[in-house]
């Protein structure tokens, strides 16, 4: 069982943080305005009142002036601390409202205790993001504990593929423009939206590639960048391949059973199922697999 698999059914469970509509209530709540600061803010708040640059320097592929329109204005609305219980809030409704009494059913329990074994075993050094989540406290209701530890997870991975992706020589805008070349996602214009980037950006990092020999003259993909892509994919991946050899073959796989089980319930609810996928997934696909 990959890394790669793993976070594929442990991200989606995470995203509730950000797509559920009781997580945009609670910040709605706060006096967030619009959902952008609301994601800056939940997302972010583990780091402390952390400046703009701080945040497009860990989050990585956002257009410094797209976070600069929430940050620091979101610490003027609600402290780090309100966020994190906003947050907590959220995602506990959150997921009430898609499992119902399962998020205290055996199956959850089991879940939460071989995620937590796996996410303290997630690497931190280097990692920001990872770091300032796993020095939170770790909540006390079995849901809440799986995703807490799916958050440490997926920060500990993301925080790892800034790092390839910063030795492969790919900035923020060129990674979104290879990957989209790279799985020929034509909705440049969905992905502009997301990050802020503008279509002067967009042309401008096409450009970059092309001279770097990774896009051809018409925009797509060449066989030197397929490589730097999956070269970045692969460091990813081995980076984040502690917390399962810990967890092991047997508690890994029975994990990806019980995630696949919430997964499912998750497309179900609608929760997080859009294109293009902030994170490249394609949540029915994952779930037919």
């Amino acid at each position: 069982m990959s890394a790669r698999r793993m976070w594929t059914l442990y991200e989606p469970y995470h995203g509730v943080t950000y797509f559920a509509p009781e997580a945009r209530a609670e910040t709605d709540a706060l006096g967030c305005r619009g959902g952008w600061m609301g994601y800056f803010g939940l997302r972010a708040a583990a780091l402390g009142a952390v400046p703009a640059e701080v945040v497009a320097a860990t989050f990585y592929n956002f257009k410094l002036s797209r976070v600069a329109r929430a940050v620091p204005a979101t610490w003027a609305v609600a402290t780090p601390a309100r966020f994190l219980e906003a947050r907590l809030a959220g995602v506990d409704a959150g997921l009430r409202a898609i499992l119902g009494d399962d998020v205290v059913g055996d199956d959850m329990i089991e879940a939460s205790q071989l995620a937590q074994r796996a996410a303290l075993a997630a690497p931190i050094a280097g990692r920001p993001l990872a770091a300032a989540n796993a020095a939170l406290p770790w909540p006390d209701a079995p849901h809440l504990v799986l995703w807490h530890a799916t958050t440490v997870l997926r920060e500990s991975r993301g925080d790892g593929h800034v790092a390839a992706l910063v030795a492969g020589g790919l900035d923020p805008v060129e990674t979104l423009v290879a990957f989209s070349a790279d799985r020929d996602v034509s909705d440049q214009a969905g992905w502009e939206a997301w990050r802020g980037w503008t279509a002067e950006d967009w042309a401008a990092a096409q450009r970059r590639l092309r001279e770097r020999g990774l896009l051809d003259k018409e925009n797509r993909i060449t066989a030197d960048g397929s490589r730097a892509r999956h070269d970045v994919e692969t460091r990813t991946d081995a980076a984040a391949e502690l917390p399962w050899e810990v967890l092991g073959k047997a508690g890994t796989e029975r994990l990806a059973v019980l995630l696949t089980g919430f997964l499912r319930r998750i497309v179900a609810a609608g929760v997080g199922v859009v294109k293009p996928h902030p994170m490249g997934l394609d949540l029915a696909r994952i779930v037919e697999e």
